[in-house]
This record gives structure tokens, sequence and C-alpha cells, in this order.
């Protein structure tokens, strides 16, 4: 039986794994009380390759299942206007691309890197430093109740999606009867009265268009 398997079996150890992935910060007197060891014992598994990987492996476990919460709440922040919660959630959606910038020096340039440090500042003007200038003050966080904001949000996002659907479909439709308009024409159909006709008189008149354009073909 392999040494992680071992710490997998033993049921003491399984919790002191617990104990010690879950709760980063817990002291080895504390898990040995937890666990019912002596403290010796507790020292003498963290000295262990085996154990120290069971360990890793069962918190990697558990932040893995915390990473959706924590990227959802990333996302409600950059809704907020948070800009760095933004930048996080676009960079790890591959959304965000870094800019490479490639510089070609003018011969001029090159002439000044190759003269000697030293000749450079002899002649060089010396300027005080402005201040430095922070991009760590972010928009005021909206701290309403984060369900309420996830509805409202929800909400939002469904009305716009819907009223792009809706704008998709009647740009359809005008298509459409645009190119029933032009058929109308080649065949000398008078158009539609009114503006909103029937759905009979729309296949009346479209029935029409079609019995034309056979006629012509004949």
């Amino acid at each position: 039986m392999s040494e992680a398997l071992k710490v997998k079996t033993k049921p003491r150890k399984v919790q002191a794994v617990e104990l010690f992935a879950l709760q980063p910060s817990i002291t080895i007197e504390q898990v040995a009380n937890s666990v019912g060891v002596s403290k010796k014992t507790i020292e003498v598994w963290r000295s262990d390759p085996n154990f120290l990987d069971a360990c890793y492996d069962r918190y990697m476990i558990e932040f893995g299942s915390q990473l959706p919460s924590v990227l959802n709440a990333m996302v409600r922040e950059a809704q907020a206007g948070n800009v760095q919660a933004g930048r996080l959630v676009l960079e790890h959606s591959g959304k965000l691309v870094k800019n490479i910038n490639i510089t070609v020096d003018s011969p001029f340039e090159k002439f000044l890197k190759s003269v000697p440090e030293a000749e450079v500042v002899a002649d060089a003007e010396i300027v005080e430093a402005a201040e430095d200038i922070s991009f760590d003050s972010l928009p005021e966080r909206n701290t309403a109740d984060q369900n309420v904001r996830v509805r409202k949000e929800n909400f939002l996002n469904k009305k716009a999606i819907a009223k792009e659907d809706k704008r998709l479909k009647y740009n359809e439709k005008q298509k459409e009867w645009y190119k029933w308009r032009k058929r109308a024409v080649i065949v000398g159909i008078e158009p539609l009265k009114g503006r909103r006709p029937t759905p009979a008189q729309r296949k009346d008149w479209q029935e029409k268009i079609i019995a034309a354009e056979l006629a012509d073909t004949e």
C-alpha cells in the first residue's frame, strides 16, 4: 500500500487533513486536540510529504468549489463599477487582449544609446518628478442588498435580451415584406392597402403574386 493511500485510510489522519486544508490558520495544538493525538504526532505527520500532499489536494478541491461563487461576485462588482473586478472577469474569460508594443529606434536614437551614459547625463536637464498618480481609487460601490441586486440584474439582462430578439425578428419581417413588395411591382400587382393587413388579406395578396409569376413563365 502506498504512503498516500495510507493517509486516506487512517481516520485520524483524514480528520487532520480536513482541518489543515479547510482551516489554514489552525494551529498544530488545535488539530491535536480535535483529532485526539499528541502534538508531537501532528508534527511528525506534517513532516511527511505524503501528508502535506493530501492537505494540498484537499485544499485545491475546496478552492475549486469556491471559484464559481467568486466569479459571480466579481461579475456583480464589475457591473457596480469596480474596474479591477471587471478586469479580472475579462482576463478569466480570455476577452481581455493585452497589446504588445514594438518600438523601432530611429538612427538618432540608436546613436544616443551608443553614447556612454555619463556623457548623456552631463548634458541632461534635471526635472523634478511629478507626484505619483494613484489609480487604486474605484467608483462608489453599490451597497444594496446582494439578493436584490442579483434579481434586478437578472431581470434587466433578460429584458435586454428579449428586446434584442424582438428587434431582430422585426427586421427579418421587414426584409421579407420588402421582397414581397418588389415581387408585386415586377408582376404588376398593386400593393396591399393599409399598414396592418390581416393574415387572410396578406395570404390572398401573396397568392396573386405567385399566380402572376407563374403566368409570366408560361
